[in-house]
């Protein structure tokens, strides 16, 4: 088991997961199972103000005063139905989880909507990305409270050149517009004096042969996937994610040793599902060949 507070957050999510409620949030759990109803105003509230006032600080206590013993039920329950194993591996799995490093520079790379942007477009929000964590981190802050995303993806296609320009950006925060608009302007100048060869642009997706039976055999994975789950009285991507499911196909398997080879289920899925996958994907497996010198067809002797 995960033993701090984040931790605990985490297990009581997946247990519920695991054991069908379809309401998982910590809101609707404390409800269910203890009666408590927490003031939802609360979840939009600036949380970096301070003082905290009485009914944020009656909000983060409630938030976590049952926590511990709501995780104790739902360890119950998940014995009762016999899924505490289920649980067991999902928990060990997540603390063993390690997160890779990823490229500060490509930041501007994984903004929502930065796709749909022009080479050009691109160059001002990879200047304006980094400027938003460096002021965050000046401020203590998190980046979303310096400056949006919506905010940075429209001044990277408008280009503001003056600060009425940025002013006009809807959404522009007048502390930072007053404080630092002479920053953001900067950033947007530094990107339009790049030279057009050493514009950015997003990395070529790998290519993967075209395989044309994959997409059924998906298709006939998902169909036994969500007979299981509703057997289970589980959701389906609970049960067994899209992901997995084309991890499966890829791998084609042909009996169930091989299905529990497929390193991206966890071996409860395995015992719950490695059958059911293996009759679905019957149908879709090819005959052997013959071979070359021998003939496909069957002879019989006079």
């Amino acid at each position: 088991m995960i033993g701090n507070d984040v931790g605990a957050r985490v297990e009581v999510v997946l247990a519920a997961q695991l054991l069908g409620i379809r309401s998982f949030g910590l809101a609707a759990l404390l409800e269910r199972y203890f009666g408590v109803k927490l003031d939802k105003k609360f979840q939009r509230a600036d949380w970096s103000m301070r003082p905290l006032s009485q009914g944020m600080l009656d909000y983060a206590a409630q938030d976590t005063i049952h926590l511990l013993e709501l995780r104790d039920r739902l360890h119950h329950d998940l014995d009762r139905a016999g899924r505490l194993p289920w649980a067991r591996e999902e928990f060990t799995l997540l603390e063993g989880t390690h997160w890779r490093d990823e490229d500060p520079a490509a930041a501007f790379l994984r903004i929502k909507g930065a796709r749909d942007l022009t080479r050009r477009e691109l160059a001002v929000l990879r200047e304006l990305v980094p400027w938003r964590s460096g002021v965050a981190h000046q401020l203590d802050r998190a980046t979303f409270r310096v400056l949006g995303n919506e905010q940075l993806l429209e001044i990277s296609r408008v280009q503001p050149r003056t600060k009425e320009a940025l002013g006009k950006i809807k959404g522009m925060p007048r502390g930072i517009l007053e404080q630092r608009g002479g920053e953001l302007l900067d950033a947007v100048q530094r990107a339009l004096a790049v030279p057009e060869a050493e514009l950015p642009k997003f990395p070529r997706a790998p290519r993967w042969d075209r395989d044309p039976e994959f997409d059924a055999r998906v298709s006939a994975l998902k169909t036994a996937r969500d007979a299981a789950a509703k057997r289970l009285e589980l959701d389906p991507g609970v049960l067994c994610s899209r992901d997995r499911l084309e991890a499966v196909a890829r791998r084609n398997p042909t009996t169930v040793e091989e299905v529990a080879e497929v390193s991206e289920l966890r071996r409860w899925q395995v015992a719950e599902l490695a059958e059911a996958f293996v009759a679905a994907l019957r149908p879709h497996q090819k005959a052997p060949k013959a071979p070359k010198d021998e003939s496909p067809y069957r002879t019989t002797e006079d």
